[in-house]
């Protein structure tokens, strides 16, 4: 049986730490053959920038192919079901199918259809697990153990599936997390949450920024992103000397995010993570695929 990346729980504690010592293997940056004859497709029913040009890169520097399909030239513009999609694109033997789309739940309901790995390049707002894997990588390499450290998560945390995902991974890492924003903006659960950055800006090691991702809200919830931005935009003058990293996935709008400023600061690690995330997907890909590849040989009668 294949197996799948949907969200972060799909992975153990030690099966992400060998993901994240192989991924710090590949941030030399050296091409590899691991995935030679291996095609992989993309589909991505969402934009993407990072994500979809990390996990091609990725691919290619572990000797595999990308087959990307433009999703607005794909049977599915003509009324073929997502389904019947997944199962032609099965039928190619791809080693691995990579999916983003704008609903919840799309990933693990393909992965139902198809004899590859599926992995979620991010579904709604439930979850981007290779984000949050990135993210893992990039505050391990500049804080080490992360038992008892503290971040802060800023901005539109309800819509975010990034945050989704760091909080359930963060918080197994031993984490805390707190949220920060207006109340429409913080999703029902039990962790700590403020309205501002600065009332625990002295106790958090990381600030994560979010984009406010207006393109999910029913109605608009702030007048103007000039007027989100006054409160929650992270500048110098937040941030101080302090000895804190910024994150951010990306894309960030500057100075309603992040000031022009504090994307120029040495702390602010944002280009930093696209690096790892490179590395971390290259390191998901191998550990997806030759484990499926040694499942099937095992699994295969005559051996």
């Amino acid at each position: 049986m294949p197996r799948h990346l949907i969200e972060t729980t799909d992975f153990s504690k030690q099966e992400i730490q060998r993901i994240l010592d192989l991924a710090e293997q590949f941030l030399d940056g050296k091409m590899r053959n691991t995935l030679k004859d291996h095609i992989i497709i993309t589909i991505f029913f969402e934009n993407s920038t990072r994500t979809l040009s990390s996990f091609e890169v990725a691919t290619k520097r572990l000797g595999g192919s990308v087959v990307r399909l433009d999703v607005s030239r794909s049977s599915t513009s003509k009324g073929e079901t997502l389904f019947d999609t997944a199962a032609n694109l099965n039928a190619m033997s791809p080693s691995a199918i990579i999916v983003r789309h704008k609903s919840a739940g799309v990933p693990n309901i393909l992965s139902r259809y198809v004899s590859c790995s599926i992995v979620n390049g991010g579904d709604g707002a439930h979850a981007h697990p290779t984000q949050a894997l990135l993210d893992l990588l990039t505050l391990k390499k500049h804080l080490g153990n992360l038992e008892g450290k503290k971040i802060a998560i800023v901005g539109d945390i309800k819509s975010s599936r990034v945050a989704n995902s760091n909080i359930e991974l963060l918080s197994r890492f031993g984490m805390e997390v707190i949220l920060i924003g207006p109340p429409h903006f913080i999703p029902k659960n039990r962790l700590r949450h403020h309205l501002y950055l600065k009332e625990v800006i002295d106790e958090v090691d990381a600030v994560m920024s979010l984009r406010t991702q207006t393109e999910r809200h029913n109605l608009p919830v702030y007048s103007s992103l000039k007027d989100y931005a006054n409160d929650y935009c992270i500048t110098k003058e937040i941030l101080g000397d302090r000895d804190i990293i910024l994150l951010h996935p990306g894309p960030v709008h500057r100075n309603i995010d992040i000031s022009d400023e504090m994307l120029k600061d040495p702390r602010c690690k944002v280009l930093e993570q696209v690096t790892h995330g490179v590395a971390i997907r290259m390191a998901v890909l191998e550990t997806l695929i030759t484990q499926s590849n040694a499942s099937k040989i095992q699994n295969f009668p005559y051996f």
